[in-house]
Formats: C-alpha cells, structure tokens, sequence
C-alpha cells in the first residue's frame, strides 16, 4: 500500500523560507511523479509543482516559479519543496502527491494524474 508522510509546514513571515519534505513508502523503481498541491478553504486544490522521479521532467505552476524548488532525495524515498520569497497568498494546506505511472510533461499540473495523496501540511505566511 503506498504511504505518503509530509513534514515542514508552520508559520513564517512574508519573505521567509520554509522546507517540506515528502517521503513515500509501498512503491518500487523510478517510475513515477511525485509532486505538491496546495488547497485553501472555499477553493479547489491548486497545482504546485511535480516532478518524474527518474529526473526527466518537472514542472512549476505560474505563481511559484523562481520562488519554490523541488527536489528529491530517491536513496530515501523523498521530495522536498524549498520556498523562499513566501508571500501571504502562499498560506494554504500542502498536499504531496504521486502518480501511479510515469506522466508525460503535460499531465505533471493534472489534479487527476495523481493516484495517491498525502494527509497534507498547513504553511502559514503571515505577520
């Protein structure tokens, strides 16, 4: 059974940085994306950022490019999502999500790409 863990949400103030980090367990090899959503109350799940864990692709929403860098770690298992620059509009919960196959580039922003969530993180920016 997959299993997603999040860790690193809190609270910060606007222009600081905040990691989070996203271990997976029950999968095997490479392929497949592992990625984050975020979600604010009264509003639909809004993609973040994705990548395939083989390296090939990846992809940032507009809001967050230049600002928030994925990464993984695949000797654990994990992403990680640094966010500097933080803005007030970042404040949401953080959903980290992975796809059951390996998607191409244009799917990696498709909430239905992905088959397996996590129980989500909540960052909060703010003064």
């Amino acid at each position: 059974q997959v299993h997603l863990v999040e860790s690193g949400g809190g609270l910060v103030q606007p222009g600081g940085s905040l990691r989070l980090a996203c271990t997976i367990s029950g999968r095997t090899g490479r392929d497949y994306a592992m990625g984050w959503f975020r979600q604010v109350p009264g509003k639909e799940r809004e993609f973040v950022v994705s990548m395939s864990m083989n390296g090939a692709r990846r992809s940032y929403a507009e809001p967050v490019k230049g600002r928030f860098t994925i990464s993984k770690d695949n000797a654990k298992n994990s992403v990680y999502l640094q966010m500097d620059s933080l803005k007030p509009e970042d404040t949401a919960v953080y959903y980290c999500v992975s796809s059951r196959g390996n998607p191409i580039l244009s799917s990696l922003g498709k909430i239905e790409t992905y088959a397996y969530w996590g129980q989500g993180t909540q960052v909060t920016v703010s003064s």
